[in-house]
């Protein structure tokens, strides 16, 4: 097993029919495995946190999800309350169509609503959604991220119509230096997917195939 690369993994769990058993299974194989965290829609926080009590896994949790359309009120809400649950992290979906209208004032301002509300008690990571992006509307929601204090950026949702590549990860580790964590989550499969990622300049990766991905198996199943 590969344990280096367990550690860098936030074992995901967000898909609408993931039942309990569903989640307490994730997080069974999280501690097995030795995951940085496992990442869940907020519902099922609470039940994670005591999940994973004794356990060094941390809590990840989406805000915005999973298209990012919601209003910065909304989003600073749901950030408090998914702390206040036992979030350790969150993962936010910035506003999409703004980005490509060009107005970047209302980006940073979503952003750093959840940065605010986050307030240093919880890592935040933005999720950029690259398959919808131009290179430089990607270099530009970096740069935005980076202004309004994220801690990550991302690249996917897993919902969009691609995930992660190497080249976006290098161009979006280029854009944010080295004082800003990468994600790459979605179309991770496999341990030389994980690799090429982090070779690009990843730090964390977002997966389901978590366990393939670390016993180094040929291909396992990505489903959110």
């Amino acid at each position: 097993m590969n344990s280096k690369i367990a550690n860098m993994i936030d074992h995901t769990i967000l898909k609408a029919v993931a039942t309990k058993e569903d989640v307490i299974k994730i997080c069974d194989e999280a501690k097995e495995y030795g995951f940085f965290s496992v990442c869940i829609n907020p519902t099922h926080i609470e039940l994670v946190k005591n999940e994973l009590k004794g356990s060094n896994v941390k809590v990840c949790t989406v805000i915005g999800f999973p298209l990012g359309a919601n209003t910065k009120e909304v989003k600073a809400f749901e950030t408090k309350d998914a702390i206040a649950k036992g979030a350790d992290e969150v993962d936010m979906v910035i506003n999409i169509g703004a980005l490509k209208d060009k107005n970047y004032d209302l980006v940073f301002e979503d952003i750093k609503a959840v940065v605010d509300a986050a307030d240093n008690k919880a890592l935040v990571k933005v999720i950029i959604e690259t398959c919808y992006l131009t290179d430089e509307e990607k270099k530009i929601a970096c740069e935005l991220a980076v202004k309004a204090g994220t801690d990550f950026v991302k690249t996917s949702t897993g919902f969009g119509t691609g995930g992660s590549t190497p080249a976006d990860i290098k161009l979006m580790r280029e854009t944010v230096g080295e004082n800003i964590g990468v994600k790459a989550s979605g179309g991770v499969r496999n341990e030389k997917d994980a690799i090429a990622v982090i070779e690009a300049g990843t730090s964390r990766i977002g997966a389901s195939a978590s366990i393939a991905i670390v016993r180094g198996d040929e291909q396992g199943k990505s489903d959110y």
